[in-house]
């Protein structure tokens, strides 16, 4: 068999085995038939692989970078802004239906983004609703708590339901504080 041929099946077998598509004992052998006994793993395929997976993780932790610095911005500029709420706050509502459906996508994919995309819809959520109700219904308190508590019940559901826990632990401390807070203030 040609050298060129025997690299590209190789490479496939060292893939198969990277991302366990068959057993290890399987791969060793069709590695070890394919080289004829010889060297198993070409040394510039570590390398190459190797390369892979730098590029990944740097991939991975720049696009962490963006979904932490993404929705910290827009809550500091729809907190910062009075006059043009109007215009931040759908913007702000989208982009946390966006991280919604791309943490939907992600679930299965890739765990470490799926809880920055939940945590980051839920504060973009949470400072929506503080900042509607604190700009149009100043006067009405009582539509602060009812908005605070829907969002910690929310949450609540969240957690119970996908089996969140960090969603479970703050939905029901929200409500505690909340409930905890009416009681001591009538």
């Amino acid at each position: 068999m040609a050298n060129s041929k025997k690299k590209i099946i190789l490479n496939e077998i060292l893939f198969w085995k990277q991302n366990k598509l068959l057993p290890d004992h399987y791969c060793d052998f069709l590695m070890t038939l394919y080289s004829e006994g010889n060297e198993i793993i070409p040394k510039e395929e570590i390398g190459h692989n190797k390369s892979i997976i730098a590029k990944e993780k740097r991939n991975n932790i720049i696009m962490l970078l963006m979904l932490t610095i993404v929705p910290i911005a827009l809550l500091m500029a729809l907190f910062m802004s009075t006059e043009l709420v109007w215009v931040i706050a759908p913007v702000v509502g989208i982009i946390a239906i966006i991280f919604m459906i791309l943490a939907y996508r992600f679930a299965k994919r890739n765990k470490l983004i799926t809880p920055i995309l939940h945590i980051g819809s839920a504060l973009l959520l949470l400072g929506l609703s503080v900042k509607v109700s604190i700009t149009y219904f100043q006067e009405s308190q009582i539509l602060l708590y009812i908005l605070l508590i829907l969002n910690s019940c929310l949450w609540l559901f969240t957690g119970l339901k996908f089996k969140l826990m960090y969603f479970t632990v703050s939905g029901a401390l929200g409500i505690a504080v909340l409930v905890g807070y009416q009681v001591i203030n009538f």
